[in-house]
């Protein structure tokens, strides 16, 4: 766990998985996510809100 100067605790995981480059996301993806950007650094931190649906 590391601890930033204000005291903020952050848990962290190391993923040592290899992910393959140049996979493709299926084509409704970009229609069914609705993609939120932080307004501190929009592009590296972002959140994906899917679309929840019950059956």
């Amino acid at each position: 766990m590391a601890t930033t100067p204000t005291g903020l605790k952050l848990l962290t995981t190391i993923l040592y998985k290899t992910y393959q480059t140049g996979q493709k996301v299926a084509l409704d993806f970009q229609s069914n996510v609705k993609i939120v950007v932080d307004q501190f650094l929009p592009q590296w931190n972002y959140t994906p809100k899917p679309e929840l649906r019950v059956i």
